[in-house]
């Protein structure tokens, strides 16, 4: 059954091929965002330009009723909490894309499933989440889904410490990149389009109503799997320097959230849960397969910007030769 369904981004990571995927299913898509990325909408996607931070600007989505509203750009409770009053009533089904970095840090199993707590005590980004996710279930005024992605890819090169670009420029010139740790942990990559499937079978699915779902893949690779790969991909050889994780935060304490609070611990999921609702899906397990879009794209900036430095250059170096110092990495 086609249905009307909005996206609230609509051009990121994620939400991008969800459009997509709406788009291939059969429903009627809108998205709403503030029209300045640039990304190439499907033909017959609806562009509603607006800010959210514009209340005035977003309260003109009352003026439609839509069956489906996925909003990827809540990020705070006072955010949520107006959502809640503008849809409540309007919409069939609200879809909060919050994320798999809620779960407890560190999980005390090892298959994390949606009965894992939401405790993450390093990163602010996911507690926030967290509180958005139990505004949610505190309420009964608004129909909703919870949908918690972990490490999605599509155009970013995927890096623990969230360099991306920057660790492929070091690898290119033979600079030593940095690896959390002894490498080892064990990390899942998604690809966005193998996510959109089930994400999109969610729309209009009684069963999802009032429920949470993360959506990944089932197979996870050491961060030395990835770093090496991301250097083949670029035929480069990569000049890995290990470094713990607490040395790495006290060098620059930004670092604690999307570490301690995420890519440090090793992060394998178990999918049953959505399987049941969605049905079964298809996902890359061949890491040069997930890491091909992403890496191609790179090689497209690239060629049209040469090598780049950036301003955390003599960060990278600084750590690189002060843990090589040690004997160790």
């Amino acid at each position: 059954m086609a249905l009307d369904v909005l996206l609230v981004g609509g051009t990121g990571q994620i939400s991008l091929t969800a459009v997509r995927e709406a788009v291939a299913a059969g429903h009627r898509v809108s998205v709403f965002n503030r029209g300045k990325s640039g990304a190439a909408l499907p033909e017959g996607v609806a562009s509603i330009v607006g800010d959210m931070g514009d209340a005035a600007s977003y309260a003109r989505l009352r003026e439609a009723r839509f069956d489906v509203v996925c909003q990827f750009m809540v990020f705070r409770p006072e955010q949520m909490e107006a959502d809640i009053a503008m849809f409540a009533g309007h919409v069939g089904q609200y879809v909060f894309i919050s994320t798999a970095s809620a779960y407890q840090k560190p999980a005390r199993r090892y298959l994390i499933t949606e009965d894992v707590p939401l405790e993450n005590p390093f990163w602010e980004y996911s507690r926030l989440k967290t509180a958005c996710e139990r505004l949610l279930r505190g309420q009964s005024r608004l129909p909703f889904t919870i949908v918690r992605p972990s490490h999605t890819v599509r155009t970013r090169l995927p890096t623990a410490l969230g360099e991306g670009d920057l660790a492929a420029h070091r690898m290119l010139r033979g600079a030593p990149v940095i690896v959390p740790g002894d490498g080892t942990s064990l990390w899942t990559l998604t690809r966005a389009r193998d996510f959109a499937v089930p994400f999109v079978r969610l729309f209009g699915n009684g069963r999802a109503l009032g429920e949470d779902f993360h959506i990944t893949g089932d197979r996870a690779f050491t961060w030395n799997q990835i770093v090496t790969a991301l250097a083949d991909a670029l035929g480069a050889d990569p000049k890995i320097v290990h470094v713990p994780t607490d040395t790495l935060v006290r060098y620059n304490p930004a670092w604690e959230g999307p570490l301690l609070g995420d890519k440090t611990w090793s992060a394998l999921f178990d999918n049953s849960k959505v399987k049941s609702v969605a049905g079964p899906f298809s996902y890359s397990e061949d890491l040069g397969e997930i890491l091909a879009e992403p890496v191609a794209l790179f090689k497209e900036r690239f060629a049209a910007t040469g090598p780049q430095a950036s301003d955390l250059d003599p960060l990278f170096d600084r750590i690189a030769a002060e843990q090589s110092a040690l004997g160790v990495g």
